[in-house]
């Protein structure tokens, strides 16, 4: 049983690598905008599906294209991983937003703006 969490662990990684791979040198959809950064992936254990977590960087207009271009290019990301990783069954790939990346980026500008007294009174920094 625990050789199963290792092989979809180990098909996790390699889809990670590859869907990074393809969205930073060969994704054409004019839809994909901004700083995607793929930040992790989630197979079942029978290899079916793939959750890819994405970190998009940009306006909320942006981000929203952005996952139309990435749900729309997922079935040429599905062929292209089963031939890369030579999968009898290639899983189903789905795009999670992954917004660690942004609210590390908020905590950054809030401390940054305590460190420099810049904190509105209320002690709101967004607004």
């Amino acid at each position: 049983m625990a050789t199963d969490h290792r092989r979809a662990d180990r098909v996790a990684a390699a889809i990670r690598q590859e869907v990074a791979t393809f969205l930073a040198e060969e994704v054409k959809d004019p839809r994909i905008t901004g700083l995607v950064t793929v930040t992790g992936a989630e197979v079942t254990h029978d290899l079916r599906h793939a959750k890819v977590f994405v970190s998009v960087m940009g306006s909320d207009a942006e981000r929203a294209t952005t996952f139309e271009g990435l749900a729309s290019v997922a079935g040429h990301l599905r062929s292209r991983v089963g031939r890369a990783l030579r999968l009898r069954l290639a899983p189903e790939i789905s795009f999670k937003p992954d917004e660690s990346i942004s609210h590390a980026a908020r905590i950054e500008n809030l401390l940054s703006q305590i460190k420099d007294g810049t904190v509105p009174p209320d002690g709101d920094a967004d607004h």
